[in-house]
């Protein structure tokens, strides 16, 4: 079996607030192989930048609360990491892809400042010194990389003089010309349009394969999700409910929320309107007590409303968190 790169067990995650504590995650648990492509998906607000932000603890400490769990990185837990390694691992083996374009981008600074800055910082970490003009190729190089016209003119501007679309690519930019052992892609493909986004999704599969580079990808398009991972993690209401070959998970899905999740997506061949999932994520500073998903559940029992269901391997590194499964 190809070595864990990142391992993260029994993780919680509340934040603190005026009306309360939110507790969003609740014993979460994801892992990635060396080398693996993994898919983490769910509806808006159930925990899952909020998930990827822990890994580097960039979530802001407070209003945050990481009352439990590990995060292991190579073997070492990233939250008991002292600031210069933490900084090391950021630059040099885990890039991230944001999903805000506008929040990720210094709006006082040139593109060609913000992604030179990144470029040099990096190299430094791998023990190389670029000049000035390396620099500026290599900035240039990888904006072409993400489809973008007349890059060295780009260099030049300020992220409020580029459309929603090219920030978003200058983003993916950033994320590329650093990537290391994991890459984290939260919701890469938003701003785009329809051929942009082939385009920069065919980019990312082919860095990971040459590179033999992990990815996380985070994306509400189920179609994106299942042409580029290996594996894939749906998450409800901060909770792991279902991990599976991607494959498995789309040809087979088990847990309800899954189900409902696929069952959304607009079919190509029409059938008329696609059903969607009764409810809303739950209140989570008094989440239900039992499996978070009970309330909506159509096939809930007595016992999900007062036991929270662990995952079980059901077939083949199947796993749902149900307990239609298991004894």
């Amino acid at each position: 079996m190809t070595e864990l790169l990142l391992d993260i067990q029994d993780l919680c995650v509340n934040f603190s607030i005026y009306e309360g504590v939110l507790k969003v995650l609740n014993n979460v648990k994801i892992k990635v192989r060396n080398g693996e492509k993994v898919g983490l998906i769910g509806e808006a607000g159930c925990g899952k930048t909020t998930t990827v932000k822990t890994i580097v603890r960039i979530l802001p400490v407070p209003p945050a609360i990481i009352s439990n769990g590990k995060i292991l990185f190579e073997g070492k837990d990233t939250l008991k990491m002292n600031t210069k390694d933490l900084n090391t691992i950021r630059r040099k083996e885990i890039s991230i892809i944001f999903q805000d374009p506008i929040a990720a981008l210094n709006p006082v600074f040139k593109v060609g400042t913000i992604l030179g800055d990144v470029i040099k910082c990096s190299s430094l970490e791998k023990g190389e010194e670029l000049s000035k003009e390396e620099i500026k190729k290599k900035s240039i190089a990888v904006l072409k990389e993400v489809a973008l016209p007349d890059p060295e003119r780009l260099l030049k501007n300020y992220p409020c003089q580029l459309s929603g679309g090219m920030r978003q690519r200058v983003c993916i930019a950033l994320a590329l010309a650093c990537a290391g052992k994991l890459l984290i892609a939260d919701e890469p493909d938003t701003n785009l349009d329809v051929t942009i986004k082939d385009q920069v999704l065919r980019l990312i599969k082919n860095l990971v394969d040459e590179m033999n580079t992990s990815i996380i990808l985070i994306s509400h398009g189920l179609g994106a999700v299942k042409g580029l991972v290996d594996r894939v993690y749906t998450m409800y209401a901060g909770t792991i409910v279902e991990t599976a070959p991607t494959h498995d998970l789309f040809s087979d899905p088990l847990h309800p929320y899954t189900r409902g999740l696929i069952k959304s997506v607009p079919k190509l061949t029409g059938g008329g309107i696609p059903e969607g999932i009764p409810g809303r994520l739950p209140n989570y500073i008094n989440p239900p007590v039992g499996c978070r998903f009970a309330p909506r559940c159509e096939r809930a029992m007595p016992i999900c409303l007062k036991s929270s269901p662990t995952l079980v391997d059901v077939s083949n590194e199947h796993e749902v968190a149900c307990f239609l499964y298991g004894e």
